[in-house]
């Protein structure tokens, strides 16, 4: 698509060739425009060792340490990582591949089937508790590594994780695809010999634990499953920001999907497992103590690993952040955004730090409760909105179309499933009348707004905006 295609709106749906390209120490120039063919670079792959490096990271530890709160004997907890990895990071591959299409982030695709003001209510919901709120869980994860394996005070040991997140993100795309396929590397290293340690040093548990604190039977399990699905499912308003750059080819398209696929499924499953095997073996009553516990004398190393750890993901938490904030029309440059995250995200930790456990997985849930039925809208759309021609991706920058028939699709799904919640925040009627059956919100929330969407998607539009072509043979991208 030419820069003269796109002219007449407003917002810089494509920019002009700023000759960022592959470099590394440039600031990358560009923020939610669409990336002019001239700018795209890179191989599929990248995307492997982008989510990959990102899934090596202590929060997914967490989720399998809790298998021990359910009573869940080994075998059914790492069932339910694995359907939760494999379904999860499916749906994450499709959004990849939506990005190497489209060529805008995740975010912006949401301005199509909701409209300009319509998108701002899940995107900063989405920027306050994904960007925000995950940038201070991986911090506050990082910073007591460091504190319990030095001297130096958590504050301090976080303020320097940030900050050096700020400076990787602050020049953005191009540096976090690097550092992400050096980090693979090395964590792979130190995970494997953390894993070989725990594996030697534990012992599985087999047996369903009808004392534990948490045990509700079936209903467990479906609340544990939930969360590792939730856990990915808190990934996909992103996923298309770091595929966006990839020329847009079919090949391109299939890459980029199946290798977030397989980076996200393979870490998810196996940081889950690890976690459940601390949990069952460990007498310390946080994740963070039990593998410092299980390591023994090798503790300084895995401890070392998991601050390591804390950035792989942070590059992406504060980066995405900044692109939510400008997707919302705040005026200011992406690197502004950035700053503006991390130093909100420091604030947050240092107030987060205490009873952290139970704060990230009610933060996970409701991450969740609002970005299943806005990810099922951003899907629908692409599949059956007609987002795939030229006049479709210049609606995402032509904010005169405030509210759309997606947004309505996509309150629906979160206040019909709000029953269906269960978190420490808040529990649902329905959750709370029927525990045993488990937390079906998000599937719910989903299944309400994709209903919803298809029900109304060829009705006159709620802009009066003429309705874009649907035909196979309209599409132009």
């Amino acid at each position: 698509m030419s820069p003269d295609t796109m002219s007449s709106v407003s917002e810089d749906s494509v920019a002009v060739d700023r000759g960022y390209r592959d470099s590394l120490t440039k600031i990358e120039p560009y923020g939610i425009e669409h990336i002019p063919d001239v700018e795209r670079h890179g191989k599929p792959r990248s995307q492997f060792f982008l989510w990959f490096a990102a899934g090596m990271n202590f929060p997914i530890v967490v989720l399998g340490f809790s298998a021990t709160y359910f009573g869940l004997p080994f075998w059914a907890a790492a069932l339910a990582i694995v359907l939760a990895g494999v379904t999860a990071s499916a749906g994450m591959g499709y959004l990849s591949a939506m990005g190497v299409r489209l060529g805008v982030p995740q975010q912006m695709q949401g301005r199509g089937p909701l409209g300009f003001i319509g998108n701002l209510f899940p995107v900063a919901y989405v920027n306050v508790f994904a960007g925000i709120g995950w940038a201070a869980v991986t911090v506050i994860l990082g910073g007591k590594a460091i504190a319990l394996l030095t001297d130096i005070p958590f504050w301090l040991s976080s303020l320097v994780l940030m900050g050096i997140q700020l400076g990787v993100a602050v020049i953005g795309y191009n540096l976090i695809h690097f550092l992400q396929r050096i980090l693979s590397f090395v964590l792979v290293i130190g995970f494997v010999f953390i894993t070989a340690v725990a594996a030697v040093n534990g012992h599985i548990v087999n047996d369903f634990n009808p004392a534990a604190q948490g045990f509700d039977g079936i209903g467990g399990w479906i609340i544990f499953f939930g969360w590792f699905f939730s856990f990915i499912v808190a990934w996909m308003p992103f996923a298309s920001d770091y595929s966006r750059y990839l020329p847009n080819t079919p090949g391109n398209r299939r890459g980029a999907g199946w290798a977030t696929m397989l980076g996200n499924g393979v870490t998810l499953v196996w940081m889950g497992i690890l976690g459940t095997l601390l949990g069952s073996t460990a007498t310390a009553t946080d994740s963070i103590g039990a593998l410092k516990e299980l390591m023994g004398g090798w503790a300084p190393i895995g401890l070392g690993v998991v601050a390591l750890s804390s950035f792989t993901q942070n590059f992406l938490n504060v980066y995405g952040g900044a692109i939510s904030i400008q997707t919302m029309g705040v005026p200011v440059k992406r690197h502004t955004g950035v700053i503006f995250i991390c130093v909100v995200s420091y604030l947050v930790a240092l107030w987060g730090q205490d009873g952290f456990n139970e704060g990230f997985t009610a933060f996970l849930n409701l991450t969740a409760y609002c970005i299943a039925p806005y990810v099922a809208v951003l899907v629908c759309d692409y599949l059956f909105g007609g987002r795939r021609t030229e006049r479709g991706l210049r609606e995402l920058f032509d904010k005169s179309r405030k509210f759309e028939w997606g947004f309505v699709a996509w309150a629906a799904g979160v206040v019909l499933s709000s029953p269906f919640w269960m978190s420490s925040i808040y529990t649902g009627p329905i959750a709370t009348a029927f525990p045993q059956i488990g937390d079906l919100s998000y599937y719910v929330g989903a299944a309400v707004a994709t209903s919803v969407y298809l029900l109304t998607h060829r009705r006159q539009r709620l802009s009066g905006h003429d309705m874009l072509d649907r035909s196979a043979a309209g599409r132009t991208l």
